[in-house]
């Protein structure tokens, strides 16, 4: 939690942007894992929430009447039964003092408060839900069926929190950069127990564990797997084998929820084969391109696109893609190898607002993907990068044999690929590379003062030395 002008000034900016109505935030409630005796989930307070009222308790609601100029924190302080089981905890007054909120009122409030702006026939400004029980309580509020809570959420509020929360102050920033070094310690327990023999499962929770151990809890569910082709692949119990990739993407949150989001693909033999290291070589290449071209005014999907001509053309040189590599781009082969954008914003959510709805955090109208063609109806972030953004640098190559075989089948894009060749990468995997940049004054820098190691020879010394 920062100090309580950071989270005054936020809410005064909000309503400046807003101009008028009624704001509604809510917070998130506790989610029980098989009954509520039982224990919760580990509780993960809303970002936007968080970034206007400052507060990581459960069963909170923001309410900022802009015309009034009043601000009420909504919540029902615990009782005795609560006390008992879990401790005492500051009431919900207390809380509303301690972030500049001058009101405070019990839930059964909120009703009132939204059936007298009901009533008047005031704008009433909330984001769209994520949650089915907030979805339940707007229901309950206001009247909307849950099917229509998306579009019924307000515009003006959404444009506003995603141009505040998009620009990190330097206070966000020295958290991201806590949340690298959280990062850096996950990563590189990874490489140093990756061997043949233990199981992706007993990495992955090791990983995990230095997350909670040092900071709130992952910012993501851990991917470290030997099917690297696989976005998402979780850890399973499979053994790691010599002569395979394990890919690793992992982040944390910091007691105060910013993020970090790291990828590395290393082998697990700790020595990386000839035909590895030449699909290695070109996401580093591109990974580090990024660096070059990444600077306030540029699109980042063109940074995007940029990295695809590159990855193209080293491509052709191995035979795996033919043709011009600008044809080939705009008809979207690269896809084959790459089916997803280069990067997404960060902060405090790992895809930062992303509940906002991606169009409206990555894009604006002079950037807007095309949802009809595979892999760039993927893309995260186009817009414009500014000073104080942080996004990812995520480049990948990936075989995916079922994506092989429909392509081949279909004849897509077969004047740029050589399927013959694909057939031979089948058994492959996938590499991925990534980090977490920061638009600078001129350019950008990677988030984190220790790189996590990802050049070849530095993979395979610490490797080495560590095993």
């Amino acid at each position: 939690m920062f100090d309580k002008s950071t989270y005054v000034s936020r809410r005064a900016k909000l309503k400046e942007l807003v101009k008028g109505g009624i704001i509604i935030m809510f917070g998130n409630n506790n989610s029980p894992c098989n009954f509520p005796n039982n224990g919760y989930y580990p509780f993960r307070q809303d970002s936007s929430f968080l970034y206007y009222f400052g507060l990581n308790r459960e069963g909170l609601v923001g309410v900022i009447d802009i015309d009034n100029d009043t601000e009420t924190l909504v919540g029902d302080d615990i009782d005795i039964d609560d006390i008992v089981w879990y401790g005492s905890v500051d009431s919900v007054s207390t809380l509303a003092e301690s972030v500049g909120v001058a009101h405070s009122a019990p839930m059964k409030a909120l009703k009132t408060i939204c059936n007298d702006a009901l009533r008047l026939k005031r704008k009433i400004h909330f984001l769209p839900p994520y949650r089915y029980d907030i979805k339940l309580q707007i229901f309950d509020l206001l009247g909307i069926h849950p099917i229509q809570q998306k579009e019924a959420a307000s515009m003006d509020l959404i444009r506003a929190v995603v141009k505040m929360r998009s620009t990190k102050e330097q206070q966000e920033i020295d958290e991201l950069e806590r949340a690298a070094v959280i990062g850096y310690k996950m990563h590189t327990t990874a490489m140093r127990l990756t061997k043949p023999g233990v199981t992706e499962k007993f990495v992955g929770g090791q990983v995990d564990g230095i997350a909670n151990s040092y900071g709130a809890m992952v910012s993501f569910p851990t991917i470290f797997s030997q099917h690297g082709e696989i976005m998402h692949g979780n850890p399973s119990m499979a053994v790691l084998e010599s002569g395979r990739l394990v890919l690793c993407d992992a982040g944390a949150e910091t007691i105060n929820n910013y993020c970090s989001d790291n990828t590395r693909t290393y082998p697990v033999n700790g020595k990386y084969s000839q035909r590895q290291l030449e699909i290695y070589s070109i996401v580093e290449a591109c990974h580090d391109y990024v660096l070059e071209v990444a600077k306030p005014g540029v699109k980042y999907m063109d940074v995007h696109f940029a990295v695809c001509r590159l990855m193209t053309d080293r491509l052709k040189e191995l035979g795996l893609m033919k043709g011009d590599t600008d044809e080939a781009v705009k008809a979207g082969a690269h896809a084959m190898f790459l089916p997803h954008g280069l990067g997404h914003m960060m902060g405090m959510d790992v895809h930062d607002m992303e509940s906002l709805d991606q169009i409206n955090v990555g894009f604006d109208e002079e950037t807007r993907p095309r949802l009809d063609q595979f892999g760039t109806n993927c893309l995260r972030m186009g817009r414009r990068l500014e000073e104080g953004f942080v996004v990812t640098d995520e480049p990948g190559i990936y075989f995916i044999p079922a994506l092989i075989d429909s392509w081949k089948a279909s004849g897509h894009c077969k004047e740029f690929l050589n399927f013959d060749k694909l057939e031979t990468y089948k058994d492959f995997g996938g590499i991925r590379i990534e980090d977490d940049v920061l638009i600078t004054k001129d350019g950008c820098r990677f988030i984190g003062k220790d790189r996590i190691p990802y050049h070849p020879k530095d993979v395979e010394a610490f490797m080495a030395a560590e095993n």
